[in-house]
């Protein structure tokens, strides 16, 4: 047992084995890079929403995004991240969102096509008797401006309602 450790130590453990460090190198992993930088980020009215950080980490495998909202909600300022990657084995983005009211969406199928970056969860219980499917979208608006629409189907994909709509303005330095 302890060799297993000591060959871990020593040669590092990658995870799953699927993805290596040709994140750096492979487009495809690169195809979701326009989301990164500092971003205000407004709700549909123009009212600001929060704040959103987007950075490139772990060998630039890895789009994460750490956000706090603008205004606290029963008293708590919301906050989250979301961990966004390329999965070589299934051929899909995906995204992991976590926050710090328990919550946690996986959204494990997601795809690249038209300047835009969708993702679809699976299948889940929305309530007793009804299943739901939420898709995120991501529209690349030019160097400064992205629009996120976050939407709830409730019949299987045939309709869709939005649950918000978010543009992100990227945050002028000095």
């Amino acid at each position: 047992m302890k060799k297993i450790f000591l060959l871990i130590a020593l040669f590092g453990f990658k995870g799953g084995f699927a993805q290596n460090s040709s994140c750096t190198t492979n487009p495809i992993y690169r195809q979701f890079d326009f989301w990164i930088g500092e971003w205000d980020v407004y709700g549909i009215k123009g009212r600001k929403a929060g704040d959103s950080k987007i950075s490139l980490i772990l060998d630039s495998c890895i789009i994460l995004e750490e956000w706090t909202s603008s205004n606290p909600q029963t008293g708590v300022i919301y906050a989250g991240k979301s961990f966004n990657t390329y999965n070589a084995v299934t051929k899909q983005w995906q995204q992991t969102w976590v926050d710090n009211v328990g919550g946690t969406t996986e959204f494990l199928e997601g795809k690249f096509e038209n300047n835009t970056m969708r993702f679809f969860t699976k299948p889940f219980s929305f309530s007793k008797d009804t299943m739901a499917i939420r898709k995120l979208s991501f529209f690349n608006l030019g160097q400064d401006k992205v629009r996120q629409l976050g939407e709830i189907s409730k019949d299987n994909g045939n309709t869709w309602a939005t649950e918000y709509d978010l543009e992100y303005r990227r945050r002028k330095k000095g």
